[in-house]
């Protein structure tokens, strides 16, 4: 495995490799148009990936060997925690991921290091639109982990947002067959600038559909949904409250589960 840092020039930084995990750290402070590329041995299974020690890890399915990701700047770290990837030294690693790590129930949907672009890593968010492309209203926001929801904007108040389109739809790609048991839904909750959904859609990758009710709340939306063996799920036809906010949002959203014949 090789953790290494790759600068704009496409020369190597810094790198760290071994045969069961690769742990980098750096000293230096990254530059525009730095990123981190991770190699792994084997696609197909699972993964423990740090990119960063204020963002956390990620338990990722990766269906690539390599996967690179972009040190944010300016505009783009809007959406992360300010402290992260400041500062002068840097430590992030890979390992493979043990099985009592990913073989129970847990969200599925959670992966703070997932970016923009099919990368081959695992679970991935995208969508139709996306308020004016900032990153702050990016789809990715919704499955990082920061269930913050009485503001928006900067982080920790990111969020899914959807440009006022009534054919706004979130796609969440799993990478794998997956069995799940509850989706939770975060709404945005900065009342009296937001609107809320009170209905929306839920396909699945299976060709099945589960229409949600929701209302006016700050509270999770929880519905118990169950489906075996689903690769991804798409949150359509929303449906929102009749309010003069035209901001509804999406904060969060968990999806919990397990592997599928697990």
């Amino acid at each position: 495995m090789v953790a290494e840092i790759v600068g704009n020039d496409g020369a190597s930084k810094a790198s760290a490799q071994g045969e069961n995990r690769a742990v980098l750290v750096w000293k230096g402070a990254y530059e525009p148009g730095d990123r981190i590329r991770f190699q792994a041995e084997e696609t197909g299974c699972f993964y423990v990936i740090q990119a960063d020690d204020v963002l956390g890890e990620s338990l990722v399915y990766l269906t690539a060997k390599e996967l690179e990701f972009e040190i944010p700047f300016e505009e783009k770290k809007t959406s992360y925690n300010p402290k992260a990837f400041a500062g002068d030294i840097h430590y992030l690693y890979i390992r493979k991921a043990r099985p009592e790590e990913w073989e129970g129930c847990r969200n599925l949907a959670l992966n703070p290091m997932d970016q923009h672009g099919d990368r081959g890593c695992f679970p991935h968010a995208w969508a139709n639109v996306e308020t004016r492309g900032e990153a702050v209203f990016a789809a990715r926001n919704a499955i990082d982990g920061v269930t913050a929801n009485a503001s928006h904007g900067a982080w920790p108040y990111e969020s899914w947002g959807i440009n006022r389109r009534d054919d706004a739809e979130f796609t969440l790609e799993f990478g794998r067959p997956v069995d799940i048991k509850e989706i939770v839904l975060h709404t945005r909750a900065d009342f009296p600038h937001d609107n809320w959904w009170i209905r929306a859609d839920i396909e699945f990758s299976d060709g099945s559909v589960e229409q949600v009710s929701m209302e006016k709340s700050s509270e999770p939306h929880p519905f118990s949904i169950k489906r075996e063996k689903i690769t991804w799920l798409k949150l359509k036809n929303l449906i929102k409250a009749d309010d003069p906010s035209p901001f509804p949002a999406l904060t969060q959203i968990e999806v919990w589960g397990r592997e599928s014949g697990r």
